[in-house]
């Protein structure tokens, strides 16, 4: 490999300048859809890091550690070792050469336009789930489903969790220094990385973390990161029982007994006490250390081979300490990944609500209508179709009739204020949006339930209006206690509870 050496290094610059052309000719076209807007990124990507690893190749070879290339330099100019022709060195290097592009026909040159034309062309293989369509929402079923399972979540729905994810300070700091908590976090930065990593390959994720890391080390030294103002400790030795017994849950001995002798003993052991005895010892030894700090223990709690009260707090507390500032700087990560996500987070919440509102039929309608709308975009060789009279697309992709097109009558705009002005064209699209989830949204946030007595009603004030009527009138029919509830005297006389109280109040009964 030595005797090829500066063909190595010559191929290697060919090779980088030659990708740097093909992403300046990339990048110059503009995709029509976001699509091929994310093949693009990819592709660019994929090219950088090929020119990087290629870069760090000639970065060795211009080392040169072992002095191959200056022996090689040497022979090209006739000074060998072994003192031969300087023709014959010429001729043995020519043939050298040729013996290694016969070997690897890849190194030859090649056609700048070919290449051009074939890399342009790829599409990548790009990871995405189906909820994740591409990129355009995010997919967090499975930390959802871990986050209301676990002890610092809430049973709240999905489309809630979309609003309290990036909101760690949400969560008390006890709760945070659980392990639960920690492997969530894990677990849903590196969600986070990963679907920003696939989405957008042309950011530098790393030089965005280390920004992140030092404005956090200032802010952490300062003591003025966001709930976690105290450097993470937190009742100090109470919040590293917080994995297996919370103190703060027991008044008394009798309550922690009920806990049980195994956890008893492995929360001692955590905090080095003595772990034997009775369970009623083993609890008023640990119930100690609720209100006092372990250096003001006497000694004679702690097992044979601690290292003290004073060491051993000193330790919890530094290692309480190095594990709140691990989770404090995953949770500035997890932030900053979802201010850059932001769009892509609203999306999401959009997406999920409109399902929700949506019914089976319509949500394959939809999914039909997506895809057909992907392989109108991509089919870059279609031509702009003529459509002077802006007629609506037909099922084949071309304008409807005309006549068809006048007698749905599609040229008629019906405008729905409930629906934030939205415009309807035709009636049957009118007739049908009633049962839709726009409307249905509407509906919803004026508080009137949308039955048929509402339909072709688009006015916001007579929605309400009729509905100020239909509750009057189901107002007759309602129950109502003071005249219809019964009550009995001594005497077996029925009366009514307005009657009844008011003889009551005479002293009549």
């Amino acid at each position: 490999m030595s005797s090829t050496l500066l063909e190595v290094t010559r191929a290697a610059h060919e090779e980088v300048e030659r990708l740097e052309r093909l992403i300046v000719k990339d990048l110059q076209n503009e995709p029509p859809s976001s699509k091929d807007r994310l093949f693009q990124s990819h592709r660019v990507r994929h090219m950088i890091d090929t020119i990087a690893a290629a870069t760090e190749k000639l970065i060795e070879v211009y080392e040169d550690k072992d002095g191959a290339r200056k022996d090689e330099i040497a022979a090209l100019g006739g000074q060998t070792a072994t003192g031969t022709n300087v023709f014959s060195a010429f001729y043995d290097r020519l043939k050298e050469i040729r013996e290694y592009h016969r070997k690897h026909p890849a190194a030859r040159v090649v056609d700048a336009n070919e290449e051009y034309e074939v890399l342009l062309k790829e599409e990548p293989q790009i990871e995405f789930s189906g909820e994740e369509a591409l990129g355009r929402y995010l997919d967090m079923h499975e930390l959802y489903h871990q986050y209301i399972n676990c002890k610092f979540g809430e049973p709240i729905e999905y489309s809630a969790y979309l609003d309290v994810f990036s909101q760690p300070e949400r969560i008390s700091r006890k709760l945070k220094l659980t392990r639960q908590y920690k492997e969530y976090l894990e677990n849903l930065l590196e969600y986070l990385a990963y679907f920003f990593q696939r989405t957008e390959p042309l950011q530098d994720l790393d030089r965005i973390f280390a920004k992140v890391e030092g404005d956090f080390e200032e802010e952490w030294a300062d003591n003025k990161v966001e709930g976690w103002e105290n450097g993470g400790q937190e009742n100090g030795h109470a919040a590293l029982l917080n994995t297996v017994i919370d103190l703060d849950y027991y008044s008394s001995v009798e309550e922690l007994m009920e806990v049980g002798p195994e956890k008893l003993k492995e929360a001692l052991a955590a905090l080095g006490l003595k772990s034997g005895g009775t369970v009623q010892q083993r609890a008023e030894r640990l119930f100690l250390t609720k209100h006092t700090p372990l250096d003001k223990l006497d000694k004679k709690h702690f097992a044979k081979g601690s290292r003290g009260s004073e060491q051993n707090g000193v330790a919890m507390a530094v290692q309480q300490t190095d594990n709140g500032k691990d989770i404090a700087l995953m949770e500035a990560k997890v932030k900053k990944l979802c201010s850059l996500l932001e769009e892509t987070i609203t999306r999401t919440k959009e997406n999920v609500e409109k399902k929700q509102a949506l019914t089976y039929e319509e949500m394959e309608a939809e999914r039909e209508e997506e895809e057909t709308q992907a392989d109108t975009e991509s089919d870059d060789d279609e031509q702009q179709i003529y459509n002077p009279l802006k007629l609506p697309m037909g099922w084949d992709g071309k304008p409807i009739p005309y006549w068809l097109y006048k007698l749905h009558g599609l040229g008629q705009e019906f405008k729905c204020e409930i629906c934030g002005n939205h415009s309807y064209w035709g009636r049957r699209a009118f007739e049908r949006h009633f049962k839709e989830w726009r409307h249905q949204h509407g509906m919803r946030c004026l508080g009137i339930p949308n039955t048929k007595n509402f339909n072709e009603i688009t006015s916001i004030q007579e929605a309400q209006e009729l509905w100020e009527r239909i509750q009057e009138r189901s107002g007759l029919n309602k129950w109502r206690p003071d005249l219809e509830e019964e009550y009995e005297d001594k005497e077996g006389n029925i009366y009514n509870k307005k009657t009844y109280t008011d003889l009551q109040r005479q002293g009549l009964i």
